[in-house]
């Protein structure tokens, strides 16, 4: 049995600012548990082609590792590169097995303890266990009749396969989400048909990048620099949540008509151009930034697939629509994104009495902070429930989530006791603010169905408001919160 204080699982951007923060706090007894080869999560394994970042990199990056990042959103290549070196930097490389795909997670009562299950990396204990596996990590493709009958290639966009040459092949992308539209530009003008299979319209914003020159790449490696950058993009991104949940009004005449007109203009064809004309209201699901999208939609060997025209059957020699007609194909690429709600976390999670997170989840996923839950004590999860955020980085939310989960580590210490665990009154009362707040946003009345909602209806992926507020949120330790044992 390998013992430790803390078992970190997942070793991507959530895993490695817990690890930064338990060694900022001089706890060193804890081990990255990676389910993959490799350390480095999202931006290690998704190199689809034309992969690249949707919040600009200065301010998607840790705060304490500014980087002189080479254009304003990072691609997956130098993304991949950042998170390597920042790996090393601080030696988590050494504090890591790899691997390491976790079976199960199980509460000990009487020990106090986590003992943690894995394939094929032995069984591990710990008193402190925090997942942070990602909720972008189990990806999901629907079971189209036939779906295993295709003698092409296929394979999800999250294990692109890189050894297969797609050039000049007849190809088909399933889906049209953040990934397509990454992908679609990327190989149109490198293959010889492409068929895009659309259920819903994004709607979409131009990209505004930019390449920064070697003396402003110089300036960035300037921490207050770089700090100050941050700032500027972080309170200018901020400012969209009045629009998501405050001002309508706001979002038709900003957002959804800058988008409206964008459309118009790189969409000449009105045919296609109402195909990809949206019937919810921008922010509903996710924007995707994209000066590129449209053009690639619009070549002669690119034909779009709308929900009218779906797919029918997957047949050994490719698809047939709805309409009926046979396409011939050479590779399938299924952009159908991830179970980012109901599978929060893709493995058993046993707390105490025996009690599943699964069973407790069964309605809908719920977390206080979208961290801890009541049942399961010593467990923290990072990017849980409803602490998604929809015009910011994820890693201020994540490192808004350290907060919370350094101080209950102190608290606890402090206590002389084992465990700490939330109480069901305090996750309760926060799951119904949340909720209650999320009525007023755009992701539970803007008229769409999106991957932010679970199977119940409720939005789980996204937090109701500004960021700045969930920080303030968990920064503030709530001893009468809390259960010590």
């Amino acid at each position: 049995m390998n013992s430790y204080k803390v078992v970190i699982i997942g070793s991507g951007f959530g895993g490695q600012c817990a690890a930064l923060r338990l060694l900022e706090q001089g706890i060193t007894d804890f081990r990255i548990l990676e389910r993959r080869p490799f350390m480095g999560g999202t931006w290690c394994q998704n190199s689809y082609p034309g992969a690249a970042v949707d919040v600009q990199s200065p301010l998607y990056s840790i705060s304490s590792e500014p980087y002189a990042w080479s254009q304003m959103f990072a691609e997956q290549e130098e993304l991949q590169r950042y998170t390597n070196e920042v790996i090393d930097k601080h030696g988590l490389r050494q504090r890591t097995t790899v691997n390491a795909n976790v079976r199960e997670v199980r509460w000990n009562e009487t020990a106090k303890r986590w003992i943690v299950t894995t394939d094929a990396a032995g069984t591990f204990e710990a008193q402190i266990l925090i997942n942070a596996s990602g909720p972008l990590s189990t990806p999901v493709i629907p079971n189209f009749p036939g779906r295993d009958t295709f003698q092409g290639k296929s394979f999800h966009t999250n294990a692109w396969d890189h050894s297969y040459d797609y050039r000049g092949k007849r190809v088909a992308i399933i889906g049209s989400g953040a990934s397509a539209a990454q992908v679609i530009p990327a190989i149109a003008d490198k293959v010889g048909a492409l068929h895009v299979f659309q259920r819903s319209p994004h709607w979409v914003l131009p990209r505004p990048d930019r390449k920064f020159s070697p003396f402003q790449r110089k300036l960035l490696g300037v921490k207050w620099l770089h700090k100050a950058l941050r700032l500027a993009i972080y309170w200018g991104l901020e400012t969209r949540v009045i629009g998501f949940k405050y001002s309508k009004t706001m979002l038709n005449l900003v957002a959804q008509r800058e988008a409206l007109n964008h459309l118009k203009k790189q969409v000449p064809d009105p045919v296609l151009r109402q195909k990809l004309t949206p019937d919810f209201t921008i922010g509903c699901k996710r924007i995707i930034l994209s000066s590129t999208l449209y053009p690639a939609l619009s070549r002669p060997n690119v034909s779009l697939h709308d929900r009218h025209d779906g797919i029918r059957e997957i047949n050994e020699r490719g698809i047939v629509t709805a309409s009926g007609e046979q396409l011939d194909l050479d590779l399938i690429v299924y952009s159908t994104g991830y179970d980012a709600t109901d599978g929060v976390i893709s493995y058993p999670v046993i707390g105490r009495d025996g009690v599943s997170l699964a069973k407790v989840w069964e309605e809908y996923p719920r977390a206080y902070l979208g961290t801890a839950i009541p049942g399961f004590p010593n467990l923290f999860v990072v990017t849980g429930p409803n602490t998604g955020i929809g015009h910011t980085s994820a890693i201020f939310v994540i490192e808004s989530q350290m907060n919370y989960i350094v101080n209950s580590l102190r608290q606890l210490e402090n206590s002389g006791k084992q465990s700490i665990e939330v109480s069901r009154e305090a996750e309760d009362a926060y799951t119904r603010m949340v909720h209650s707040e999320m009525e007023k946003t755009v992701w539970k009345a803007g008229g769409c169905k999106s991957w932010y909602q679970s199977k119940s209806g409720h939005v789980i992926a996204m937090f109701p408001g500004f960021s700045f507020t969930y920080r303030r949120l968990a920064s503030r330790f709530r001893p009468q919160h809390h259960v010590f044992a």
